[in-house]
């Protein structure tokens, strides 16, 4: 079933769906597009050309260019608040409508919404480790090194954000980059860079979400990243209803019980208003 209007969608059946047991939920790009963070692939958004995990690690240029980005998009990044989807899919998790949360994220939005299990299979901003000795940091600090070391580097009141906060560049010569204050290593952000794998842990985490969990609910992902469509086929190979909910198309729709064309924080307060 397809539908082009969340207005439009059969909620009865939604309803007989979601009364089998909690849903799983994977939520992407798009349902943090109502807190002002561009998606990925939606309409509109710019061509993409990630850095690979290869170019972070072996070549200082694309350190620098990454925490030059980063550092100019932080604040505005930082600044971002859970909109009414994160905070109506924390709600449906403590109505034990959603067994937990599994995220391609890296903004840490659904644990400040109130989401209790939240497994953030492609890391959060929220804390740096150093790839020598292991230590980790906060964000936070490592922001207030980059300021001390880049004193001259402007905040403008308006930057336009990348979807994983950072923005663009250009000058980047005389950046300079921070370093392990415990043994001088290089320091790199928890996230998953492109070429790089979901840490084991983690994905057995998603997995087990999805194993437990009655059927798999996709928000605001377009599933074009192999994470998604694993837990996606997982579902499918256990016999688990669908629910896909996204703006445009994604690489699962043939998949899908039910396919939902609309805004995910419309679709999650409707289902919070029919499960009360």
């Amino acid at each position: 079933m397809v539908d082009t209007e969340v207005n439009s969608t059969d909620f009865d059946s939604l309803s007989d769906l979601l009364a089998r047991g909690p849903f799983a939920a994977l939520t992407g790009a798009g349902i943090s597009t109502d807190s002002g963070i561009p998606d990925y692939r939606g309409e509109g958004s710019p061509p993409r050309n990630p850095m690979s995990v290869n170019q972070f690690l072996s070549d200082e240029n694309y350190r620098k260019r990454y925490w030059a980005g980063s550092h100019r998009g932080w604040l505005a990044f930082n600044q971002t608040r859970p909109n009414r989807g994160h905070v109506a899919l924390a709600r449906l998790e403590s109505m034990g409508v959603v067994s937990g949360v599994i995220t391609q994220n890296v903004d840490g939005l659904h644990i400040r919404a109130g989401s209790s299990r939240v497994v953030d299979v492609h890391g959060s901003m929220s804390s740096v480790t150093c790839q020598t000795c292991g230590q980790s940091f906060s964000r936070v600090g490592i922001e207030r090194q980059l300021s001390a070391l880049n004193p001259d580097i402007d905040h403008p009141d308006f930057v336009r954000m990348n979807p994983d906060g950072d923005a663009e560049v250009s000058d980047i010569e005389s950046f300079r980059i921070p370093s392990c204050s415990i043994c001088g290593g290089m320091l790199k952000p928890d996230v998953v860079y492109f070429g790089e794998f979901v840490p084991t842990g983690k994905f057995s985490a998603a997995k087990a979400i999805v194993a437990q969990s009655a059927g798999l609910m996709v928000l605001g992902s377009s599933l074009a990243v192999n994470t998604g469509i694993r837990l996606v086929e997982q579902a499918r190979r256990e016999q688990k209803p669908i629910i896909i909910v996204n703006r445009g198309a994604t690489k699962a729709d043939a998949r899908a019980t039910i396919r939902v064309e609309g805004g995910i924080s419309e679709f999650l307060e409707r289902i919070v208003s029919i499960s009360v």
